[in-house]
């Protein structure tokens, strides 16, 4: 019935859904490629989930009859991405129906709300064509079937255990705190202890949640949005969250509750030790108190390379160094004890005092003592020597061997963990992933696809609307783990690998020959997609028809119509100046103040040696763009623009490579207007280090206020992520003038209010792991030609006058 009543307006659908602006190449699917499905604005949450379950549902969906709107439309809607020779249909009328469900009608909607809401219509649908609500009809329901299942919820209350069975569709799990998603299956199964307020006595009450029984697909909803309070917004979670390409649930099922109790004792075990054993080797390779650490080994090894450096036969009376550095210890000296740590304290400061000398011409008149490259201690006996290096070599041999013993325990343990539920007694369950539902964006707007395992061929497609690829394991990974992108996995979709009837092909009940494409449906929807077929080939007659009378017009038109042409030629006049114009431009030298790329995308094409073809369309469009008609003249050359466009044929044409010049243009500006970013946020910076210590010693509050806030959004997070990794000796010699700088302050006489302010970011401009480092948002970027072309001139300008950046 759903089929006979679309046929009615197939025609006008088909002729919707192919669009104007497409060739009949893209019309048409490729052999052995899925279906893809067109966007009809803000719609790819539709295509990303009715693509997943639509491929994941058998044959019995498209076999029963439906009596809700909706349903005949997503019936005849799986249909074609069954059978359609088309490379992608139109869903405008499911997604029509759809929309008037939700609260609003032309925003983005949720891929979780509407995949919930979808389960449900499905299980209603199939409910209905029971005739009944009786609970026995709901379990032989296909959908309840398919995609439920059930848990136990046990607790501890008042020292008796309290239960309940529930059943879930999607299960939710968070990801904040968890690394891959066994882990984030562990927090949903086990919550922490609650201590109970109903009773005299507080008792401690726990939560604990076992599959009883797993759908046949089971479907995992990742919560990768929270509330933000302070802003009033909810915000996207990029954190990185890892899941397997099979996954074994025996741990999880309640039939194993006293093996896996077991287990997770000795796993919590395991993972304090694991714990203990990494904060021993942390300590032992980064050591010291100060905010630059190193392995303790190679500072022994230092210290004793310079302990047997030969000494130098200058004098230390001749060699001008900090005198300190020379000072026996007194009687009442801390640093007095054993000969051997008295040696190397004495070392240690000669190595952070030395100095290189510096010879001054005009101050003094002697040549400049020749010192060893190397430092090497001024005299040393045979017997200090030998003291030193026995005790250097022991300690560093003990340094060694303990750390080596940390790292074979720690990979002793880790190996245990990996292993602690491997054995082959909790590898009796397992789920393959089937599907992953991705979102690009953040928590207002984004973009929605899906990776389906093909699972006749062995490989990952990836359904992106329209486009329909074949993709790989790697790629989605880079797409979903999340992390390094603003894409990450929405949705895992995992289909039981020992139920082979989910992913076999239905047969035929005669032959037993599998059935593949418009064989697989029911009579009346092989009719319905065979009437969709036979439009789609009337479309392609009808182009071609239009092509060739269009070509038989073009031959006819414009041989009587070449003389005026030659005789006017107002385009042919300005295209052969504005030609000749970029070209020039594009030879002249470009400067550190100039990049003449910028000013137009043919001086990029010219010097980068792109077609004629793709050059001369690049210009004819901007003759044809209507906002460059303001006269009678130029409406004149807009329109002969707009002519020669539309004689050009597809075969003299190759659109594919012609955008792809258009997209390395665009990428180009992209990656200039970052660069321009940063060279402008690197100019402000210089100046704000110096202004704020300027600002601070103010009497004015407001000044003083933005000698602070330069501190904190500014100075210190980039103080701290100069620290995070290796960090250069250039860089640490800055961090130490501002470390100075502020500290020189607690000397002076300063109002209380601003030795408050001065107390609350000075430990952190000292010590650079303390706290929490908020970041702003990095600045917007902006890519006109008139913009990047001013930008790069202040900018360099700016760097060789060291002046600060300053673009009108």
């Amino acid at each position: 019935v759903s089929a006979e009543e679309n046929a009615a307006c197939v025609k006008r659908k088909r002729c919707e859904g192919s669009g104007e602006s497409c060739s009949p190449a893209d019309w048409i699917r490729q052999e052995d490629c899925p279906v893809g499905i067109r966007n009809v604005g803000n719609t790819c949450w539709f295509s990303a989930v009715i693509q997943v379950r639509g491929y994941a549902l058998p044959g019995f969906l498209l076999q029963e009859k439906r009596n809700i709107a909706f349903m005949q439309e997503l019936r005849c809607l799986f249909a074609l991405m069954v059978g359609s020779n088309r490379r992608f249909v139109d869903p405008s009328a499911a997604v029509e129906l759809l929309r008037d469900a939700f609260r609003t009608s032309e925003a983005q909607q949720d891929v979780s709300e509407f995949t919930h809401k979808l389960l449900d219509w499905l299980e209603d649908a199939f409910q209905l064509a029971a005739n009944g609500n009786n609970p026995e009809d709901k379990q032989n329901n296909p959908m309840v079937q398919l995609f439920y299942g059930t848990f136990v919820a046990e607790r501890l209350h008042e020292g008796k255990i309290m239960s309940n069975i529930e059943q879930f569709g999607q299960y939710p799990l968070q990801v904040n705190g968890f690394d891959d998603l066994d882990e984030c299956l562990e927090g949903a199964m086990v919550e922490g202890e609650i201590e109970s307020l109903h009773s005299e006595q507080t008792m401690s009450s726990g939560q604990e949640r076992w599959f009883s029984k797993l759908p046949p697909v089971l479907t995992f909803e990742l919560s990768r949005f929270e509330f933000n309070q302070s802003l009033g917004r909810p915000e996207k979670i990029h954190k990185k969250l890892e899941f397997p390409q099979v996954i074994y649930m025996d741990r999880y099922l309640h039939k194993n509750v006293d093996q896996t109790h077991g287990r997770r004792g000795e796993v919590k075990r395991l993972k304090d030790q694991l714990t203990v054993l990494q904060q021993k080797l942390e300590g032992y390779k980064n050591y010291g108190s100060g905010p630059t650490k190193y392995p303790l080994a190679d500072m022994l090894q230092y210290v004793l390379e310079y302990a047997t450096t030969k000494p130098t036969n200058v004098s230390p009376a001749s060699v001008p160094v900090n005198p300190a550095a020379h000072t026996e210890p007194s009687s009442g000296d801390s640093r007095q004890g054993p000969f051997s740590c008295i040696l190397i304290h004495q070392l240690c400061d000669r190595l952070s005092t030395q100095r290189t000398h510096i010879h001054k011409p005009f101050t003094q008149c002697r040549p400049p003592i020749e010192v060893p490259l190397q430092p090497a201690p001024h005299s040393v006996t045979e017997e200090e020597l030998y003291f030193v290096r026995s005790c250097l070599q022991r300690w560093r041999a003990e340094v060694e061997s303990t750390t080596n013993e940390l790292k074979a325990s720690i990979d002793k343990v880790s190996q245990a963990l990996e292993g602690m539920y491997s054995d082959n007694s909790l590898c009796q369950v397992p789920y393959r992933l089937h599907a992953v539902l991705v979102h690009e964006g953040q928590a207002s707007a984004g973009h929605y696809w899906a990776y389906i395992y093909d699972h006749a061929n062995k490989r990952w497609l990836k359904y992106n609307d329209v486009m329909v690829t074949e993709s790989t394991w790697e790629e989605l990974v880079r797409d979903s783990y999340g992390g390094m992108t603003n894409a990450s996995a929405y949705c895992l979709m995992y289909i039981n690998d020992k139920l082979p009837y989910l992913i076999a092909e239905d047969t035929d009940d005669e032959t037993g020959q599998a059935l593949k494409g418009m064989d697989s449906l029911p009579s009346i929807l092989r009719s319905y997609v065979r009437e969709d077929n036979r439009w789609l080939q009337q479309e392609l007659r009808e182009w071609e028809e239009q092509y060739c009378q269009a070509q038989l017009y073009l031959v006819l038109y414009l041989a009587p119509c070449l003389f005026l042409w030659k005789s006017f030629g107002s385009l042919h006049q300005a295209f052969h100046e504005e030609y000749s114009r970029l070209y020039e431009l594009s030879q002249e030298e470009t400067t550190p103040q100039q990049d003449p790329r910028l000013q137009h995308v043919l001086v990029y094409f010219f010097q980068n040696q792109a077609p004629n073809p793709v050059i001369e369309r690049t210009l004819l469009e901007q003759f044809a763009d209507r906002n460059l008609s303001f006269d009678d003249r130029a409406i004149s050359i807009m329109r002969e623009a707009r002519s020669k466009i539309r004689l050009i044929k597809p075969e003299d044409m190759d659109m594919d490579e012609y955008l792809q010049w258009h997209d390395d243009y665009s990428m180009f500006k992209t990656v200039f207007a970052y660069l321009l970013t940063g060279l402008e946020q690197y100019q402000n910076g210089k100046h704000n280090l110096y202004l704020a210590a300027t600002l601070f010693k103010s009497p004015d509050a407001n000044d003083v206020a933005e000698a602070e806030t330069i501190m904190n959004e500014c100075i210190i997070p980039c103080m701290h992520l100069m620290v995070r990794d290796s960090v250069s000796q250039e860089d640490l010699d800055v961090i130490e003038l501002i470390r100075s700088c502020w500290c020189s302050y607690l000397g002076q006489d300063m109002d209380d209010s601003l030795q408050e302010k001065l107390s609350e970011f000075l430990p952190r401009v000292l010590d650079s792991s303390a706290g929490m480092v908020v970041l702003k948002e990095p600045p917007k970027v902006r890519k006109s030609p008139h913009d990047l072309c001013s930008r790069l001139t202040a900018v360099m300008e700016s760097i060789h006058s060291t002046s600060v950046v300053a673009v009108k």
